[in-house]
């Protein structure tokens, strides 16, 4: 039986919350450059549903942009978000090195998340990720764009039969769930109480996984 760890990154590896309102605040200066927002910049709508896949977040955000409008929306953001990222405006959660290089020592360790494959990218390249993480897998990688897909993925793929999944976010615990795996839920920045009450076990800091 090969056990694995699966994280998500935003909101649980890496602090998105210092790179997010930015990138948001440049992406919506370049729509209201083009007269295609004349509000403010919905920073705090955003952080209520940070985790969801992009395409949700984006019909959330601008629910009367068309779909053209928004996929050209979120290539700005995800443009900006690397350029922060690669500048090192962000930050890893704190221990998040050595949790990982602690724990990747007798697991597997893999990440799962509703990120793009260029901003996921890089992070790792920025914070040298793959010291402790075999593989990184992004929602761009299946149709269905759920998370329980996501991690059935990984699992399938790397021949996982057992484990936990440590997100801060439903969509983590019961991609676990669904997967027949822990459910760890970490009580970081964008994690909702009562989302986490249907993890298994939850943490507030990474320390704790040890």
């Amino acid at each position: 039986m090969k056990q694995a760890l699966i994280f998500d990154m935003d909101g649980t590896l890496f602090q998105t919350n210092l790179i997010l309102e930015p990138a948001l605040i440049a992406t919506f200066d370049v729509l209201r450059k083009n007269n295609l927002w004349d509000e403010d910049t919905p920073i705090d709508t955003y952080r209520e549903i940070i985790g969801v896949p992009l395409p949700v977040v984006w019909k959330t955000l601008c629910p009367s942009h068309t779909l053209l409008i928004r996929e050209k929306s979120n290539e700005i953001f995800q443009e900006k978000l690397i350029e922060l990222i690669k500048a090192k405006k962000g930050s890893l959660y704190p221990n998040a090195e050595f949790v990982l290089e602690r724990l990747s020592i007798d697991n597997s360790l893999y990440i799962a998340s509703n990120g793009q494959e260029a901003y996921l990218q890089a992070i790792v390249d920025t914070y040298d990720l793959n010291r402790f993480i075999k593989k990184v897998y992004s929602i761009q990688s299946i149709s269905s764009g759920q998370k329980s897909d996501l991690v059935k993925k990984v699992m399938n793929e790397n021949y996982i039969t057992g484990g936990a999944v440590i997100g801060d976010r439903l969509s983590d615990i019961m991609a676990a769930k669904d997967n027949k795996l822990t459910a760890i839920g970490v009580n970081f920045d964008f994690a909702q109480a009562e989302e986490l009450k249907q993890a298994d076990k939850v943490i507030d800091h990474l320390i704790e996984l040890l």
